[in-house]
């Protein structure tokens, strides 16, 4: 039903039941007994008073059905604000690709080395990692996204959600050395693994950013790749870092060759699990490397849908707390009118007097 161009059945309510209490008011009207203000009065003599008398309950009973109908109208929007209403919005159709996609990045003390450009200025690798991976998970739509920060220890920042916008946000907030100096491969994959078993997703991706070898944890890499391997949680490592890299200062200051990385590992992590392994010495080939793992064909499944819903409560609830405050503050109004009559009448009865 559409009134006033606003489609009614779009309207819904949380609790519904609670418009039950509607008649509640009426129902104790009914019920209490009425006040007997009888008087007995076996003669009664017609005097002038009498007319001002029925004046003033006359404007007394307008004052009361006042108060009575506001009082009702407040109650009513009370009991539909207390209802929940919302706007139920047209059905939205999301993509499920069934993946599970965790990330887990190196925040070790060596991805401060700036050894990467961006708009003509050196920037650390940690920096080219938050914004080429931030790109990478904004476009995850449809897949559950996880963040995994490691360096003497591997810890869970995000669990696997389809919020990436959280997911980003916490990647950008990471910051170096916040989780020990040395690298723990080995615990990040565990830590993965962990996270991911229990998941019933038949796609189950882990992209482990890092730019150093394994110096830390308790669990060595290529074991932690083996038990990968048994939950089929595949790995796609990258290893961060230019082919080169400069040492010292001003004149002691020389390009030698960057052994930083343990490709030998990585690439046996991506062989045992079924991934790849990739180098990432500049922004563009990290770029690249994302175009590449974002075209892994996912495994689709039914999509899912859901209708946005907006809460409309706070419109009845705030006419029903205005209309409570005039209930209050007529009577209130009323007495501060007649004590200024009062006072003007009685400035006006001396200054007579006084003339």
């Amino acid at each position: 039903m559409i009134i006033s161009g606003i489609d009614i059945s779009q309207i819904s309510f949380s609790w519904p039941w609670v418009l039950l209490l509607l008649p509640l008011p009426l129902l104790v009207r009914l019920l209490l007994p009425a006040s007997n203000r009888t008087q007995d009065a076996p003669l009664h003599v017609p005097s002038l008073d009498d007319f001002s008398s029925a004046q003033q309950s006359e404007s007394r009973i307008n004052k009361n059905r006042l108060m009575a109908i506001i009082t009702s109208l407040a109650w009513v929007f009370l009991i539909i604000a207390s209802a929940r209403p919302h706007w139920l919005g047209d059905r939205v159709d999301i993509p499920v690709s069934g993946r599970d996609l965790m990330m887990a990045v190196d925040l070790s003390v060596s991805m401060d080395t700036e050894d990467f450009s961006q708009n003509g200025r050196s920037i650390n690798r940690l920096e080219t990692v938050k914004n080429v991976a931030g790109d990478f998970i904004k476009q995850r739509e449809g897949d559950r996204v996880g963040l995994i920060l490691f360096g003497a220890q591997a810890y869970l920042q995000t669990p696997l959600t389809f919020d990436t916008t959280t997911v980003n946000t916490m990647l950008q907030e990471a910051l170096i050395g916040i989780a020990g100096d040395a690298t723990a491969i080995g615990d990040a994959i565990g830590l993965a693994i962990k996270r991911l078993h229990n998941e019933s997703a038949e796609d189950k991706v882990l992209i482990l950013l890092t730019d150093g070898a394994n110096t830390a944890g308790e669990v060595l890499p290529l074991q932690a790749a083996k038990l990968a391997a048994e939950h089929q949680l595949k790995i796609y490592t990258i290893g961060v870092g230019a082919e080169t890299m400069e040492v010292g200062r001003f004149i002691f200051k020389q390009t030698i060759r960057n052994k930083q990385i343990d490709e030998k590992t990585l690439q046996e992590i991506s062989r045992i699990t079924g991934g790849r392994y990739y180098r990432a010495r500049n922004t563009t080939e990290l770029n690249n490397i994302y175009t590449l793992i974002e075209e892994l064909e996912p495994i689709e499944r039914d999509n899912q849908s859901f209708r946005p819903a907006i809460a409309l409560y706070t419109w009845p609830l705030s006419i029903a707390l205005f209309l409570a405050m005039l209930v209050v503050l007529l009577p209130i109004a009323n007495q501060v009118i007649l004590i200024i009559k009062g006072f003007i009448s009685s400035i006006s009865y001396k200054a007579t007097r006084k003339t």
